[in-house]
């Protein structure tokens, strides 16, 4: 029996949800994992959540499929989006610990944390924050940014997989490597109060020693040294009311990968993983594969975006003879690493050039990549947005550098703020019409079940 002091709306919600698992372990659906490991919600470092009570029947309101909501643009025949909805439905609940991760990878409009930005905010707001999520510790690229953390670093050695490269591949979560010696820092300052930083570094033979302060108190130290490389892990609990967190190398070397902020509160964390010059080719090439692997799967995701296609947009002939190849491996990859994860294949925006009568076009391989990216998402089982077309197809950069205000900036190619607003709107309202219509329909056949028994 629930709780008498749980609001009716949220006790009618839980009871949704339970009768879902029940549902969920009787029919097992066909999917490439089993229905508990679907269902199992527990945030990381923390004890697992009792199962609910027995409940009783419930009938879903007659309209709540009446009037499906179509999204043209999100493209899921094989409902590929379902561990990430239901994800977002324990998340709606409020279900202790109800975390909805997202791990979104893209090219140079993400590194600015543009587009997804707006998606985590809008996100948040439905759904509750449950903090920033993944951080880099000083700007590869001066445009670097994340909104609502300011980072600086100093002295450290930068290896981004697009430019300088770590040879030996270890990257890290968000394509990037720091290595620094005695007196490297990096300061970063939070505009809102989080309960945890996660210090995500590499562990290794002659490793040094870093020291985690927030606010003034120091935290404590992480400890680099191991018997072999692997990455590593630790997190530390913020004080009430700490925004600036320093980080000091007070013995090198110390190599890091980034920092992750996190708040003790079901809701979405949507992380933003972009990298300048961001292709597919970058993961498969320069992404050692181990490695990654367990950075993917220590975050738990129940999504993950792939969203890149700018970089490779403009050869065409690479786009014909590799472009379709490099995709499948990168979602093979995502797929072994966390077979449990919804994939989500984003195409790029629009990209737009001046022909010879000084007009802006479209470069003419780009619809062309776009196909190839939903005729693979379609044979591998994966969900697909259509930011191309959603964000009106042809032509679009020359409509955005003629608008007022402009969207777009002189290379037709990076949204400006605004712009970037409009295509995180555009993302946002997908998954979320997506998400309802999912609801509906489960909702409809719990109470036909309902009504058969």
């Amino acid at each position: 029996m629930l709780p008498p002091m749980w609001p009716k709306k949220a006790s009618l919600a839980i009871v949704t949800f339970g009768v879902l698992v029940l549902l969920l372990e009787v029919a097992k659906f066909a999917r490439p994992f089993t229905a508990g490991e679907a269902l199992d919600f527990r945030p990381r470092n923390t004890p697992a959540i009792e199962p609910f009570a027995p409940i009783p029947a419930f009938k879903a309101p007659a309209a709540a499929s009446r009037r499906p909501i179509l999204e043209p643009n999100l493209i899921d025949p094989h409902d590929a989006l379902r561990a990430f909805y239901l994800a977002l439905w324990r998340t709606e609940v409020g279900a202790p610990g109800a975390v909805t991760r997202v791990l979104h990878y893209g090219d140079s409009p993400v590194t600015a944390d543009s587009i997804t930005a707006d998606v985590r905010s809008l996100l948040q707001q439905h759904f509750g924050d449950a903090g920033h999520g993944f951080v880099l510790i000083a700007k590869p690229w001066a445009w670097y940014g994340h909104r609502g953390v300011e980072v600086q670093g100093k002295g450290w050695h930068i290896a981004a997989a697009t430019q300088t490269r770590a040879r030996d591949g270890f990257h890290g979560l968000g394509g990037v490597s720091f290595e620094g010696d005695t007196g490297a820092s990096s300061r970063l300052v939070l505009a809102e109060d989080h309960a945890q930083i996660e210090i995500q570094y590499l562990r290794q033979p002659g490793g040094g020693v870093l020291t985690v302060e927030a606010a003034g108190q120091t935290l404590g130290d992480v400890e680099t040294e191991g018997p072999a490389k692997e990455p590593g892990f630790q997190t530390f609990p913020l004080p009430a009311g700490a925004r600036t967190i320093q980080l000091s190398v007070e013995r090198g070397p110390v190599r890091l990968f980034g920092v992750s902020f996190e708040r003790n509160t079901p809701g979405v964390i949507y992380n933003s993983l972009g990298l300048n010059g961001g292709q597919v080719q970058v993961v498969v090439r320069y992404f050692d594969k181990p490695q990654w692997t367990e950075e993917l799967r220590h975050q738990h995701p129940d999504l993950v975006v792939i969203n890149y296609g700018t970089n490779e947009s403009i050869y065409a002939d690479y786009i014909e003879r590799y472009y379709p190849g490099e995709l499948r491996q990168v979602i093979e990859r995502v797929k072994a690493a966390v077979p449990g994860a919804s994939i989500l294949i984003m195409s790029p925006m629009d990209r737009g050039q001046r022909d010879s009568n000084s007009h802006i076009t479209t470069v003419p391989a780009l619809p062309r990549l776009v196909e190839i990216q939903r005729q693979t998402a379609a044979e591998m089982n994966c969900a697909f947005f259509n930011t191309f077309q959603a964000m009106g197809g042809e032509g679009t950069m020359a409509r955005w550098y003629d608008s007022q205000p402009r969207l777009v900036s002189a290379d037709f190619t990076h949204p400006l703020p605004a712009g970037a607003r409009k295509v995180g709107v555009l993302l946002d309202q997908a998954l979320e019409s997506g998400y309802r219509q999912f609801k509906a329909r489960e909702q409809q056949r719990i109470a036909q079940r309902e009504t058969h028994q």
